[in-house]
């Protein structure tokens, strides 16, 4: 690094800080606006955004559906966070946090808030006894990599992400830093996966649906623009898995859901039918 930084005796917020992100970034919690969220016919309202995180949790529901599961019927209603919807006193009601995706479950007697990405897929698990085996062993190593995957991928988006892509200046050690653990990262999951077909065995779980949508799409070049930079080509069982999760029609059709980059034909900004998907067909995904 060319310039080096002191640190202040004590830390003041500067407004213009903070690259791409700083109309959004600031340093307390609570609502900015008033507006209740919209509230559509289905069993569960999700208010998201296509981020990894926000795909996490429509592919679950459309792996769901598929299965069979009509009350994971549900509406998926837009945030904006570019433009500050998850700081909406209806947003903060129901994620404190102010961080997409959070669902709202009004399938019983009083309406269930669920906030935080793996939260929501271990509460739909639970719900409809999908995609989470009920033998200990097996339980628990899902666990596991559910856990990782939501401790590990600060590093990849907030660490490496921010300051490979957004940061507003870069600057070698914070990306050579970054980028180490990437690839450590990575050589976890590619050694996990020379001994399994899926991360936590031979079965689909919603350990595989946290970690496709973060390390699946650094692999398939849809990341950060980043993968000749980590050699992502050279995890070959990483690549062999993403292809089998990828290939799945409920994620293609999850990928799609509160889109609003890419190919027009990749996006569905809201769901609210099955048949919403009739004019994005998954094939137009390029996966």
């Amino acid at each position: 690094m060319s310039d080096t930084y002191t640190p202040p005796k004590i830390w003041t917020w500067d407004k213009e800080s903070g690259g791409n992100w700083a109309k959004i970034n600031r340093p307390i919690a609570g609502p900015t606006h008033e507006r209740e969220l919209p509230v559509g016919k289905h069993p569960l309202q999700l208010y998201s955004l296509a981020t990894p995180n926000g795909v996490k949790v429509t592919v679950m529901l459309e792996e769901l559906l598929e299965k069979g599961h009509s009350g994971a019927e549900y509406d998926a209603w837009l945030i904006r966070i570019g433009e500050g919807d998850q700081f909406s006193s209806g947003f903060v009601d129901i994620n404190p946090n102010s961080k997409i995706p959070a669902m709202v479950d009004r399938s019983g007697e009083q309406p269930i808030r669920v906030f935080e990405s793996g939260s929501i897929l271990f509460y739909l698990a639970e719900k409809f006894g999908e995609f989470l085996p009920t033998e200990p062993a097996l339980r628990a190593e899902t666990m596991n990599w559910l856990m990782w995957q939501m401790g590990s991928a600060p590093f990849l988006g907030g660490g490496f992400g921010h300051f490979y892509a957004y940061a507003p200046e870069k600057y070698e050690y914070p990306i050579n830093r970054y980028a180490m653990e990437v690839k450590r990262q990575l050589d976890v999951l590619d050694r996990q996966l020379a001994q399994r077909e899926y991360i936590a065995g031979d079965d689909y779980t919603i350990a595989d649906m946290a970690i496709a949508p973060w390390y699946g799409l650094l692999q398939a070049g849809d990341g950060y623009e980043a993968g000749e930079f980590l050699q992502v080509h050279t995890y070959k069982h990483v690549e062999r898995w993403r292809k089998a999760v990828f290939a799945r029609p409920a994620y293609q059709r999850g990928r799609m859901v509160n889109r609003t980059s890419g190919e027009p034909a990749t996006q569905l900004h809201e769901r609210h039918d099955a048949s919403d998907f009739e004019l994005k067909t998954a094939d137009k995904l390029g996966v």
